[in-house]
């Protein structure tokens, strides 16, 4: 006889590509995880999805047809507080794992490979766990900067990669910096996408008009969107200050 769990889920979500399959798992990659448990020898395998957005939680575990609990994760020395829904589920486990989301992810995080027709679902998923954007000013000039972090140098390079490649841009640098939470130092890489490339990347995110999102982030688009300004030229790039306002110059 099969296992028998008592809170229910869709233990198919993951077997197909939909939309919203691949936005999960796009969030996932950033802000997942499947963890072991030694004293579980029958079921050791636990997903957990841990945010500080506890609504967005609530929408995920709905589209995921779950019942588990969303609670308050504890520890750490960052005073953000953080919620998390775990699913014991052997089969929802497999399958991340068959996808490429392995136990002690943020150490062996591959490329995963997307299909092109729901890569923007993957993008945004990723972006909305692991990714930032916000407006600044610049000699008083309103700029916008978006950009995605990783603790995987393959894994950011092969999505540098495809999402320019579908923008239609030249690939980013790749930054490395030094994270320092809860007493350990971590490597991260990041890619960074300004003015009409942050435009491109929000339009290839948003563009099949999408329900599951994140929608502090959405909002600061769609804020960029209503400031009035004139058409920029780059200079210097990628120093802030080497943007300046000038009437576009066409080839």
């Amino acid at each position: 006889m099969g296992m028998i769990f008592k809170k229910r889920i869709n233990q198919d979500f993951f077997k197909t590509w939909t939309s919203e399959m691949s936005y999960v798992l796009g969030y996932v990659t950033a802000d997942g995880c499947i963890a072991a448990s030694k004293d579980r020898k029958n079921n050791p395998l636990t997903f957990n999805i841990t945010s500080a957005e506890k609504k967005h939680l609530y929408r995920l575990r709905n589209v995921l047809g779950s019942e588990h609990k969303i609670g308050k994760k504890s520890g750490g020395s960052s005073n953000i507080i953080a919620y998390q829904l775990q699913i014991r589920n052997p089969i929802i486990t497999k399958d991340l794992i068959n996808l490429g989301i392995l136990p002690r992810k943020t150490y062996n995080l591959s490329p995963i490979k997307v299909p092109e027709k729901y890569f923007p679902d993957f993008v945004r998923g990723f972006f909305d766990g692991d990714g930032t954007v916000y407006i600044y000013n610049v000699n008083k000039i309103p700029q916008i900067k978006a950009g995605f972090v990783s603790s995987s140098l393959s894994f950011i390079t092969k999505f540098d990669e495809q999402l320019c490649e579908n923008l239609s841009i030249p690939k980013k640098t790749i930054h490395q910096t030094t994270d320092k939470r809860m007493g350990r130092k971590m490597t991260q890489y990041t890619i960074h996408f300004y003015i009409d490339d942050c435009e491109k990347l929000a339009e290839f995110m948003y563009r099949n008009v999408p329900t599951l999102y994140l929608p502090r982030k959405h909002r600061v688009f769609e804020k960029w969107k209503s400031i009035k300004r004139r058409h920029y030229i780059k200079q210097n790039y990628p120093s802030k200050v080497g943007w300046r306002l000038n009437q576009k110059i066409l080839a």
